[in-house]
């Protein structure tokens, strides 16, 4: 289930960075060669969606993150609950017991 907060936030963030109007930041913009930003303005941004969304985003996970679209499936994917499977439950030790 995704959090329709999400890309909104995203793109105010955007538009109060760039002093734009957020209804011209759409999802398919890319953050550079569109929107005109550098490397450190990209590592300024993330950093304020890291503070916004309260995560941690991994350098390796950068790369992939050139559209606004792009941030805003990944931070939805980090703030998603975690799904276990059944077969995850049964590799868990049950509460309150040790595996041996």
């Amino acid at each position: 289930m995704s959090d329709p907060t999400v890309t909104p936030k995203i793109v105010a963030a955007l538009a109060d960075y760039l002093k734009r109007d957020p209804k011209t930041i759409r999802p398919d913009l890319h953050l550079r060669d569109d929107l005109g930003l550098d490397s450190m303005a990209v590592i300024e941004l993330l950093y304020k969606i890291e503070e916004t969304f309260d995560l941690q985003i991994p350098d390796q996970d950068l790369v992939s993150l050139s559209t606004v679209g792009a941030v805003a499936k990944y931070v939805d994917q980090r703030l998603a609950p975690v799904k276990r499977t059944a077969s995850d439950a049964r590799r868990l030790p049950a509460k309150g017991k040790k595996k041996n």
